[in-house]
């Protein structure tokens, strides 16, 4: 009872994709004591764990980048293969500049295409029919989507965890001063 009374997580949220949750100490005393740690060890160990936290959130920083920089990209290449769609059901041909290496640049006339090609990574191009490249991009956008927004939800709960991280230290901190001045306070009379 008493180790419920003296730290509790946020809607009773243990983890989220593998980030702890920080546990909010009401009772420092009964915290201390159930942990079985000193202020100074209990101050170490919070201190750690906000550290990790910030890893973890430097971590997530570069996946949201990495993705916010992706979606433009396939919402390009839908462009491009639907106005490829477009033009060979207009029977016409589609005039394009592309770079054939840093700086330099060709145009080109073309004419009825059934396919493109699309690189996948890792040095890999595949070709695909017009329809098969529009679902497969279509697909990674849905996906890269929706991982952007678990990813913002765990850089949330992330931000959340160290607040409470901050507020514990700052607890644990504090009645470790009040404790010391009331013992200080016995002494001197």
């Amino acid at each position: 009872m008493a180790a419920a009374a003296s730290a509790s997580t946020p809607q009773g949220v243990a983890e989220r994709r593998g980030i702890p949750a920080a546990a909010f100490v009401e009772d420092v005393e009964a915290y201390l004591r159930q942990a079985g740690l000193d202020v100074n060890s209990a101050l170490a160990f919070l201190q750690e764990r906000l550290q990790q936290y910030k890893i973890v959130e430097m971590k997530l920083l570069a996946q949201q980048r990495d993705l916010q920089a992706k979606i433009p990209d396939i919402e390009k290449c839908l462009d491009i293969v639907s106005t490829l769609q477009a033009k060979k059901d207009l029977g016409e041909a589609l005039i394009a500049d592309f770079e054939l290496s840093e700086g330099i640049y060709s145009c080109a006339k073309i004419e009825d295409t059934d396919s493109v090609c699309l690189w996948l990574g890792a040095n890999v191009m595949l070709e695909y029919s017009c329809d098969e490249a529009n679902a497969l991009l279509k697909k990674n956008l849905e996906n890269a989507k929706a991982s952007l927004e678990v990813l913002v939800a765990d850089l949330q709960f992330l931000r959340d965890q160290q607040t409470i991280t901050q507020v514990t230290i700052a607890r644990v901190f504090n009645w470790d001063v009040h404790h010391r001045r009331s013992k200080q306070a016995v002494k001197e009379p």
